[in-house]
Parts: structure tokens; C-alpha cells; sequence
């Protein structure tokens, strides 16, 4: 068997119904001439091909863009064709990362049937979320977004929310955590704002300070409560010796993008021409796993910083994200752009999360009969 590998499939590429301001699509946006979308002869190919492949479980994730561009009527032909060729007695996850403006009540009842997960993107409260999380008009979009995780809700979808963390929203930590938490939204995830050159991103001491933040906020009294991913993995790091965040890992072949014209790459961040492993109309999953260019692509996350292996995070960091390195791979040195806020929340919390994970692994040991 080889190695295991989810999907993140973009059906409606970069497209998108939101004019966000601080997306790295934007460019991409205003150049574009023809609506990227996924015909039905890409999509039973590609979920033909990746049936065909051994999986503990066959996991797809839509994104974008926007994946709901493409309707409810898409992803019912999703499932048929799932329930086609999966083969008997698998497991098929299937999630969805949305902006939440084009969910209906029709939308939402298909998706709970079905199982679908969903991230929705709040960025946090009002003034938050709206600062740049505008539509084609300019438009903030926070109420809106609300009334979807109310559609969510009624439904019995499983949802939880993302929240991109900016130069803004950055100085808002405790507020944005207890406003999420205070609508019940126990399953957070946060992501910071990497793009160079622009007013928007994150800084690294202002990444660390946020991390404190929510820290502080989040613990003790909602550890058992909310579930923040990030932290949840360092936990699971701690217990497993595992990552279950591409970041955290030390080699970057985690998955496989799928673009809407059947386009394969190794990372969302790294659609570019000079890294397509191929196409699924052509190629097969066991050709993009054996791929060289694959295998360097995932290699080059250990091109570090001579500094990097000494530090006593980094196990904890690995050098971060690729795309978080200024100038990489041309630079192969550079530092993560967060590294000194990474290395500031270590330095407050990592002795915190060992009594939490010594703690999880002891009630994880007695749950198995164990002592």
C-alpha cells in the first residue's frame, strides 16, 4: 500500500463570489477571463482514480475560491459518484471550506444527509470580520455569514469556523475567542495572514502576542470546552510524537491539490506551473506519489536556517510553513516570518501543554484499561 493522501479539490478554482482584501487570489481574480469550473468528466475521473487507490480513509476537502459556486446539484453528483466507486465497506469524509454566503436551506439539509463538514470563515466579531471580509461591492459580510451557522445550525450540519488572523484582527485576540465561544462556536481554528508586501499581514512578534492571547483566554477553564486546532495539535504532538498539521511536519508531501481543469499540485500555496505533478486526466495517483518533483517539493521543508535544528522549539515548528519563509526556496536559510512569535508563545505555554497532554495521555490509558 502506499503512502496515504487526502484531496483538497478547487471545482471553481480561484473564483469566488467575495472580494476579500487581503486574498492571495485577488490578482489571479481580476486577470481572469473564462469561470474556472470543474466539468462532470474531470470529476468522475478523478473520483474514479482516487477509488481506485488504497485509503484508510478517502478524505476530499472543496475549497477555493469558493467551492458553493458550483451548487448543490455538484456535490449530490460528488456522492453518486462516491457511492459508485468506493469500494465496499470504506470510509468517505468529505468537508467543504466556505465562506457561507451562498448556503441555503436545501444546501444545508444535503450537506447534513451527507455528512459534509464544513469550515465556515468569521473572522470574528463585526468590526473584525469586516474589515476586509468585504463582497464584490465593497460590502461587509459578518451578518450574513451569521445567518449561514444559523442555517448550519438548524440543519444539523457539523461545522466549525476559520478565522484568518491579520495585522488588524492580530490585537484581538480575547475578543474575538470570547465573542466565537459566547455564539457557541466550541471549534476554532486560526491561521495567520502571510503575505509579503502587503498592510494586511501578521507580524511575528504581533503572531506571538495573539497566541498568548488566546492562550490565556482559552485556558484553564475551556479546555475540555473549545477546541482550538492548533492547540489541539500541539497536544497531539506532545502525546503522539505525530503532526496532524502540515506545518508541524517535517517533510511537505501531505496531499494533493486537484485544480477545477484536473490540474495536480503538492500545496495550495504552491499552484504554480514550474510544480504541477500533472493532470488526472493523463496521469495516475501512483505516478504523483513517485513523482520527483513531489518528493523535492516535500523535501524542501528541511532546508533550514542553520539555527533552526539547535533551538529548543523545534520540534514544535520544523521551520514552519514553506510559504511563511521570505524569499524561499531561493533563500533556503530564511527564517519563518512568525519565528519570534512562535518561539514567545513556546516559551509562555509549551510547559502548560505538557501537564495538559500528560493529563490527556493518563485519562486515554485508563479509558483502555490501562494505568
Amino acid at each position: 500500500m502506499s503512502k496515504p493522501f487526502t484531496l483538497l479539490i478547487k471545482p471553481a478554482g480561484a473564483d469566488c463570489n467575495l472580494r476579500c482584501e487581503y486574498c492571495f487570489y485577488l490578482d489571479h481574480l481580476k486577470q481572469q477571463k473564462k469561470l474556472p469550473r470543474m466539468t462532470d468528466q474531470v470529476l468522475e475521473k478523478l473520483i474514479r482514480g482516487y477509488m481506485k487507490t488504497e485509503q484508510p480513509v478517502y478524505s476530499l476537502a472543496f475549497q477555493g475560491g469558493e467551492p458553493t459556486l458550483m451548487g448543490v446539484d455538484f456535490y449530490r453528483r460528488v456522492v453518486e459518484l462516491e457511492k459508485k466507486y468506493a469500494p465496499s465497506g470504506s470510509t468517505v469524509s468529505n468537508a467543504i471550506q466556505t465562506n457561507g454566503i451562498l448556503i441555503d436551506d436545501e444546501f444545508a439539509a444535503f450537506m447534513a444527509k451527507y455528512r459534509f463538514l464544513v469550515g465556515l470563515s468569521l473572522d470574528g466579531p463585526e468590526h473584525v470580520h469586516d474589515r476586509y471580509r468585504k463582497d464584490a461591492g465593497g460590502k461587509g459580510t459578518h451578518s450574513r455569514v451569521l445567518r449561514t451557522a444559523e442555517t448550519l445550525r438548524k440543519h444539523g450540519v457539523e461545522f466549525n469556523i476559520l478565522s484568518l488572523v491579520n495585522s488588524y484582527s492580530a490585537g484581538y485576540a480575547r475578543e474575538t475567542y470570547e465573542y466565537l465561544k459566547g455564539l457557541g462556536f466550541n471549534y476554532q481554528q486560526y491561521i495567520p495572514c502571510v503575505e509579503f508586501d502587503t498592510e494586511w499581514i501578521v507580524d511575528g512578534e504581533a503572531w506571538g502576542d495573539f497566541l498568548i492571547e488566546l492562550f490565556d483566554a482559552w485556558y484553564p477553564n475551556d479546555v475540555y470546552k473549545v477546541s482550538i486546532r492548533y492547540f489541539d495539535s500541539l497536544v497531539n504532538r506532545m502525546i503522539t510524537g505525530q503532526s496532524n498539521v502540515c506545518h508541524m511536519d517535517g517533510n511537505c508531501c501531505q496531499y494533493f491539490v486537484v485544480e477545477h481543469d484536473g490540474g495536480v499540485f503538492p500545496c495550495d500555496f504552491f499552484v504554480r506551473p514550474e510544480l504541477q505533478l500533472g493532470n488526472i486526466r493523463t496521469g495516475t495517483w501512483q505516478s504523483f506519489l513517485e513523482s520527483k518533483r513531489y518528493a523535492d517539493f516535500g523535501a524542501r521543508k528541511m532546508l533550514l536556517n542553520p539555527d533552526c535544528p539547535d533551538c529548543e522549539w523545534f520540534s514544535y515548528c520544523l521551520g514552519d510553513c514553506q510559504k511563511h519563509r521570505p524569499n524561499f526556496p531561493r533563500e533556503k536559510g530564511s527564517l519563518s516570518h512568525l519565528c519570534s512569535g512562535y518561539k514567545k508563545f513556546f516559551a509562555h505555554a509549551l510547559p502548560t501543554f505538557e501537564k495538559i497532554s500528560a493529563e490527556a495521555a493518563r485519562q486515554i490509558r485508563e479509558a483502555r484499561g490501562g494505568k
